[in-house]
């Protein structure tokens, strides 16, 4: 589906903008945080390097969208993410590579990010809003790639640089989908729950959800909360939430992995996304 088709065409719209400029910003960044190294750079690297950014923002965008999105919407939301991002960097490259370049390029180059990412950091079973030690795991993995991108491998300064400007992304997306996809798709969740409804019924809401998402031989189940209630929970109640949909994701992610690879699923696997 086309980004100005999808009813989440506006969160697309300023996501994929938001992407394309953060991982501008970043390079510029890591430019400045080593200015011995960028003198070095070559425009191969300099995009290498903007591409290992882009990975890693799919990647949070995936999870993100977790968590402020019907699971149902959140594969095709992810494609329609494609598309936006490709329709952003051709903009933006539009003065440089000339009214006569192959935009089927920049297309290939982002379907290669996003099919990256996913096989690169899907390893990583982390909450994308909460620290912990998987996700400083996936940041310093991000960061190590971007040093190495910039013919720099082990640079102190590159990958602080990296991992600030990542970890500052998170925050940025998240207050996104929070504004552009929080209150707007609430109430949608409850006019769809009433139009759904059977006579007499009330309201339905999806307050929380559980996804599974194979990759190779991999499985993958995480779980996320309806921001709105999410915010209702107490720290107790959200501590005691966790503790239990973590055993329950353990308890449906296993099940989901014995029935997705018999023989008789086998053409049933859900593809994931970045």
């Amino acid at each position: 589906m086309s980004a100005s088709k999808s009813p989440h065409h506006q969160l697309l719209r300023e996501l994929s903008g938001l992407m394309v400029a953060v991982s501008g910003e970043s390079v510029t960044m890591i430019k400045r945080s080593a200015p011995e190294q960028a003198l070095k750079l070559k425009p191969k690297q300099e995009w290498q390097v903007y591409l290992e950014f882009l990975q890693a923002l799919f990647n949070l965008a995936d999870r993100l969208s977790v968590f402020h999105l019907p699971i149902q919407d959140q594969p095709l939301f992810m494609d329609s993410l494609e598309d936006a991002v490709t329709e952003q960097l051709r903009s933006v490259l539009s003065s440089a590579l000339g009214e006569d370049s192959d935009a089927m390029e920049i297309v290939l180059t982002v379907g290669k990010a996003v099919s990256e990412s996913r096989q690169r950091y899907e390893r990583f079973r982390f909450v994308v809003t909460e620290e912990s030690k998987a996700r400083e795991e996936f940041l310093q993995h991000v960061a190590d790639r971007i040093a190495q991108a910039a013919g720099a491998p082990g640079n102190g300064m590159i990958t602080s640089a990296a991992t600030l400007c990542t970890s500052s992304a998170i925050g940025a997306m998240q207050a996104l989908f929070a504004h552009t996809a929080g209150p707007g798709t609430a109430q949608a969740f409850a006019r769809q729950g009433a139009e759904a409804a059977p006579a007499g019924a009330g309201n339905e809401i999806k307050l929380v959800s559980v996804m599974a998402t194979v990759t190779g031989d991999e499985v993958e189940t995480r779980w996320g909360l309806h921001p709105r209630f999410r915010k209702d929970l107490l720290p107790d109640e959200a501590q005691q939430l966790t503790q239990l949909m973590n055993r329950v994701t353990t308890i449906l992610g296993s099940r989901y992995a014995e029935v997705a690879f018999s023989p008789e699923w086998a053409s049933w696997h859900r593809i994931g996304h970045a």
